[in-house]
């Protein structure tokens, strides 16, 4: 047979905590449809996770992740507070899947959340396809395209789009299109194999801009563009070596070889062959070999009717002299023939000793022997340029070449001009020649930016708004183009409050600057003018907030109260937290008072006194019918400054008459400071404890004097019967109190018949007499024991009749003593006699 147990109990429901689910744009709740910028700095509380539990139960929070995921999030358990851990971007990874958990320490709730990470300008645009190198022929159209630059950028929106453009460069021969990256040859330029073979290009990849912690910023790269130019069939022959000179000599025979010039094809990547020809000047006596370009003598030279031939050929000339008459002074040449001006275009300071290559001159005198000497000379600025060499004799190949580099300076002279002279030596004619050298500068970033001023000093009032200008600097540099540009910065301990605009040198508040001259009044930073590749230079800014008067005086409370004895003044003060004269100087004045034409008061100070004629507490009971004399007073404060600000008080003063004696004089005077009061009172407790210590001592020492120790057996003697005690009680204040009275043990058990009805006037208290010693015959005097001796008594009637003696002197002074003084005499005599009465039971014996 079975049977069943049944058992009774009461269920209670227990639920699962729950998220509070508040959707997207919530800072709290489960995190659905969250979203963070990757700009997001480590340690940031991003979240908060905020749920609840259905019984009112504490809940905790958790977040995990996938295994093998990085974890970016932390979770403080019990606020839910979710904090970033790791470095976000979009760019890697665009979405974090986690688990946030919730419990009650029962039940557990797991929900999955996507945090989405929304995208920061954080990346640069990218050039595609690098190095960028194109080939493109010389005979290009212009305006064609040649190449399309691409970039990407990672970013999303404004951030993500790339526009394109070229550093400025002089004279560049290229264009690109903003969007598309097409770069073509510029309108109405062309290519030229034979002038420059190669060019490079610097393209700049921006992109639309966007906020990156907060701040607004473009994103740039730059690359550089190869551009080769291939040769085309398009340059004429050019000869090398010319000016050519050649001479005929008087023992010359026909077919002498008298010059071989050489020539070579424009286009040198696929040259074509040379054919020489005479178009011109030979007169038949001259003839040159179409392949090889030697020229050669058809006839005697007697037969010439000329000391001077000019051989055309094509492109060139070549001039042949019959030696020799001295009709011909020295002659300058260049690369286009006889030239009297050469130009040169260099940029400045160029290294000493340097060599100017770019000028190609030779001088040559077509004479012969001596007609054919001469000297070089360069006239110009002193010690800057020096020619090699300085004698020739007949053709030489001038060479210029830098002696002082620092003279050569685009900030001085944009140009140099110097006279070339080549004077004949050894001839009657001394003849000579003139050629004149120019030299173009161009300039270099030799310069630093230089401030007007090493420092510069300004004011600005206090409270100015943000945005105030403050000051401007300015700074120049010599330097031309880009690099004589300046920018303008600020920085140090001072400079928080202020910006510079950096073109411009205006220096002026930040937006949400305030300025307070009661806070801070002086501000000095530096100023930083820098150009285009670094160069700078410092400069010191001193700012002074001047103050404003923006605080009103100010009275520690609104109503005041003063007690003021007749003949003495009170004085009130306001306080005025402007920092310079006269906006915190105050001025008193009296708006009102009841009674009126009562008081004056000092406007400096602050100062109230009654008026003159009032003098005695007669006159105050006659000007009012009041018992108390309190009369108030309107006190307004008012400071200097412009606009002024005042402030008013209401002061009522207790008027009273001066007290004769001192101590009550003092006391009405410290209503008004009583820590003056207390302070004076415990002075004159410490005075009185250090003058009975100090009588203490003196008389402990004294009677220690006549005492002497002997060594003694430790002897117990009884106590005489009708030894009685003396029960002292204080005696204090007036005659109707108790104070310092004696008492026999009869009177102290409640025979109190034997007391008198008045007792006499407060005096210092007096030692008992010394209780009775009953001696037996048979019995001599002991000594006190001790522990390790016994003190003896000497001449102890005579101590204690001296003592007895000085008690009373003291007890006599102390009740002269007025005004109160007779209540602290006594209690100095009874701290007195209490020492003495211990010292007068250790002279006696100890009794059982």
């Amino acid at each position: 047979m079975l049977s069943f147990k049944y058992l009774s109990f009461s269920a209670q429901s227990d639920f699962a905590p729950y998220f509070y689910d508040n959707g997207a744009g919530s800072s709290n709740g489960n995190m659905a449809l969250f979203s963070i910028s990757e700009d997001t700095s480590i340690g940031t509380h991003v979240y908060t996770l905020n749920g609840s539990d259905p019984e009112g139960e504490p809940v905790t929070y958790g977040m995990t992740f996938d295994k093998g995921s990085k974890e970016y999030f932390s979770v403080e358990p019990k606020s839910g507070n979710v904090t970033l851990i790791q470095t976000l971007d979009r760019e890697v990874q665009d979405e974090i899947i986690a688990f946030v958990t919730i419990t009650d320490g029962r039940n557990k709730v797991v929900e999955n959340v996507r945090v989405f990470i929304t995208d920061a300008n954080d990346e640069k645009p990218e050039f595609l396809n690098l190095p960028l190198i194109v080939d493109v022929p010389e005979d290009k159209a212009s305006g064609s395209s040649i190449y399309r630059v691409q970039a990407v950028d990672r970013d999303l929106g404004s951030g993500g789009s790339v526009s394109y453009y070229l550093q400025s460069m002089p004279s560049t021969k290229f264009t690109i299109d903003g969007h598309s990256g097409v770069l073509r040859i510029r309108s109405g330029e062309s290519l030229d194999y034979e002038l420059s073979r190669t060019h490079f290009v610097t393209v700049v990849a921006k992109d639309g801009g966007g906020k990156y912690h907060g701040k607004y910023q473009v994103m740039t790269s730059t690359a550089i563009i190869t551009i080769n130019v291939l040769d085309t069939q398009d340059s004429p022959p050019v000869f090398v070596g010319t000016p050519y000179f050649g001479f005929v000599y008087e023992v010359s025979v026909p077919g002498s070889e008298i010059f071989t010039v050489f020539a070579k094809d424009g286009d040198q990547n696929n040259p074509n062959a040379m054919h020489y020809s005479i178009l011109s000047g030979s007169d038949g006596f001259f003839s040159i070999n179409s392949s090889s370009g030697c020229i050669s003598l058809t006839s005697f030279p007697v037969q010439l009717r000329n000391e001077l031939y000019e051989l055309l050929l094509f492109v060139t000339t070549v001039t042949i002299r019959v030696v020799d008459l001295n009709n011909h002074p020295p002659t300058f040449y260049g690369e286009n023939g006889q030239q009297n001006r050469f130009e040169l275009t260099m940029y400045e300071h160029p290294p000493e000793g340097e060599i100017l290559r770019g000028l190609k001159i030779t001088v040559n005198d077509s004479d012969q022997g001596a007609n054919a000497k001469f000297r070089l000379l360069l006239v110009g600025p002193s010690r800057v340029l020096r020619v090699v060499p300085q004698t020739v004799l007949n053709e030489a190949q001038v060479t210029i070449i830098v002696e002082n580099s620092t003279a050569i300076d685009y900030e001085k002279y944009q140009f140099l001009t110097f006279k070339l002279l080549a004077v004949e030596i050894d001839t009657p004619e001394r003849f000579s020649a003139t050629a004149d050298i120019v030299i173009n500068l161009l300039d270099t970033n030799d310069n630093i930016p230089k401030f007007s001023s090493e420092f510069y000093i300004a004011r600005i009032p206090e409270n100015s708004p943000g945005g105030s200008n403050v000051v401007s600097v300015t700074a120049t540099d010599p330097d031309s183009g880009l690099w004589g540009a300046v920018k303008y910065s600020i920085y140090g301990s001072g400079a928080d409050l202020f910006l510079i605009h950096p073109t411009s040198g205006i220096i002026y508040t930040q937006p949400w600057a305030s300025l307070d001259a009661e806070v801070k009044s002086k501000y000095n930073f530096y100023v930083k003018a820098e150009d285009t590749e670094g160069k700078y230079s410092l400069a010191e800014v001193f700012v002074t907030v001047l103050d404003q008067n923006d605080h009103p005086p100010e009275f520690n409370q609104n109503f005041l109260e003063r007690t003021m004895i007749i003949g003495a003044p009170v004085k009130i003060e306001a306080v005025d937290e402007d920092a310079e004269e006269p906006n915190n100087l105050i001025e008193y004045s009296i708006m009102k008072a009841d009674p009126d034409n009562i008081f004056d008061i000092n406007t400096s100070t602050g100062e109230i006194k009654l008026k003159p004629y009032i003098k005695s507490m007669e006159i105050v009971q006659n000007i009012t019918k009041q018992k108390d004399c309190r009369w108030s007073v309107v006190v307004q404060a008012r400071d200097r400054g412009s606009p002024s600000f005042s402030t008013t008080a209401v002061v009522k003063i207790d008027i009273t008459e001066a007290v004769s004696r001192p101590m009550a004089a003092f006391l009405m005077q410290s209503r008004d400071n009583p820590m003056k009061a207390l302070g004076l009172a415990i002075s004159i407790i410490t005075v009185m404890v250090l003058v009975t210590v100090m009588i203490s001592t003196i008389i402990y020492f004294r009677n220690t004097k006549s005492n002497r120790i002997t060594p003694a057996r430790r002897i117990i003697r009884k106590r005489p019967k009708d030894q009685r005690s003396w029960t002292f009680r204080p005696w204090f204040g007036r005659s109707d109190q108790s104070f310092g009275k004696f008492f026999t043990d009869d009177e102290t058990s409640g025979n109190h018949s034997s007391l008198r009805a008045k007792p006499p006037a407060p005096s210092a208290p007096v030692l008992p007499p010394p209780p009775p010693v009953h001696s037996r015959p048979s019995e001599r005097l002991r000594s006190v024991p001790t522990v390790s001796g016994s003190m003896a008594s000497r001449n102890t009637s005579r101590s204690s009749s001296w003592k007895t003696s000085k008690n009373t002197d003291v007890a006599q002074r102390s009740g002269q003593n007025k005004d109160g003084s007779g209540i602290s005499s006594a209690l100095v005599s009874e701290l007195k006699m209490r020492i003495e009465q211990k010292i007068n039971e250790a002279n006696q014996g100890y009794y059982y």
